[in-house]
């Protein structure tokens, strides 16, 4: 299993959902960084499960205790580690299902990889639980970035059929940003915001799940970042926000709908000002041959419903190898997207910055 990711900054994983804790181990963080720990908690708290009814109701406080690499309020140069313990378990939950594949999960696809030994609790290593210390490692490299007046942000587009307005492609600037992510339910526009959880409620109350967009910027990034062919900058992003669970879409600028345009409308022409060169439009999402042209970096998230639902579902028995019915039991979201906002900025902000170490 690889839990490692990072050429410049490292990343080492490590826990299960139902374990006795999450973590991670964080390689290549600048020697002599002060954190601000406060900073870190509220990144914790806008992913931490239980906050309101349209999220699952397992409360994790997800305080994190620093092991290693951190000493009289600096980096040491030391990995530094961090570990979340679990305190809200309920593994009694999985046990009758233990030989059931839950439809919409990874339970078959990792009892096959793994042979049967990985831990099926609460999804295991599998679990978007795991997005906890992903954020904690996210939270510090924001902070870095933020240094050098590099800001990410993001806001829920969609619910099922409801949206919201999108960016300003070529204007986003930080002030909105900022305005939306310090927002309960980060929408643009506030009344979409309540008919997009309206819905979720509804949809909650039969048992069901549903999904969503997530649309994110990065601005005020220089041009020339991005590697080509193999570490462009939307790949070293999307390998990121693809290892996010439940992602199973992403576009950058216009995306698919710039093949509704001519060559005239898509093309992203240039002007001066103020002594730098930008663009008109940002169809192109602030990338060309992979590599950031000094203008907004915009891109959307798409998001799949929740798997686990409480209405039955077709699936098999592994132990008596026959077909079978299931309803899931347990606490589950009915819909991820708003507890995804934070980690679609965190995993951002660590890519941003292996970069931008090259």
């Amino acid at each position: 299993m690889s839990g490692i990711w990072g050429k410049n900054i490292q990343l080492s994983i490590f826990g299960e959902s139902h374990g006795e804790g999450i973590g991670i181990v964080i390689n290549g963080l600048p020697v002599g960084l002060e954190i601000d720990f406060e900073l870190v908690h509220k990144e914790m708290e806008r992913r931490a499960p239980g906050r309101n009814k349209i999220s699952t109701q397992r409360k994790e406080p997800d305080t994190f205790q620093i092991i290693s690499g951190y000493f009289n309020n600096r980096t040491t140069g030391v990995p530094l580690c961090a570990i979340i313990l679990n305190k809200d378990k309920r593994s009694k939950d999985y046990d009758k299902i233990k030989n059931i594949f839950r439809p919409g999960h990874a339970d078959y696809t990792g009892y096959i990889k793994y042979k049967g030994f990985n831990d099926y609790r609460g999804g295991g290593h599998f679990s978007g639980r795991l997005t906890a210390p992903v954020v904690f490692a996210g939270a510090i490299a924001k902070q870095i970035l933020l240094r050098n007046n590099i800001v990410i942000g993001s806001h829920i587009f969609s619910i099922g059929h409801i949206q919201d307005e999108h960016y300003d492609l070529a204007n986003i600037d930080t002030n909105t940003l900022n305005r939306v992510s310090e927002k309960d339910f980060p929408t643009i526009n506030t009344e979409k915001g309540k008919e997009m959880i309206e819905l979720i409620e509804k949809i909650r109350l039969g048992g069901d799940s549903v999904g969503g967009i997530i649309e994110a910027a990065i601005v005020n990034l220089q041009a020339g970042l991005g590697e080509p062919f193999f570490d462009s900058v939307e790949s070293k992003l999307s390998h990121l926000l693809f290892s996010i669970p439940g992602v199973k879409g992403i576009e950058f600028g216009k995306g698919f709908d710039i093949t509704k345009l001519k060559g005239s409308q898509a093309n992203d022409e240039y002007y001066v000002k103020d002594g730098e060169i930008k663009t008109y439009s940002n169809n192109n999402g602030g990338i060309l041959g992979g590599i950031t042209n000094g203008m907004p970096v915009i891109f959307r998230v798409a998001i799949k419903p929740t798997p686990s639902i409480s209405l039955n579902q077709r699936t098999v028995d592994i132990e008596h190898m026959e077909s079978t019915y299931m309803e899931i039991e347990g606490r589950h979201d009915p819909c991820i997207v708003p507890r995804a906002v934070p980690v679609v900025e965190a995993v951002s902000a660590l890519a941003i910055l292996d970069m931008l170490m090259e």
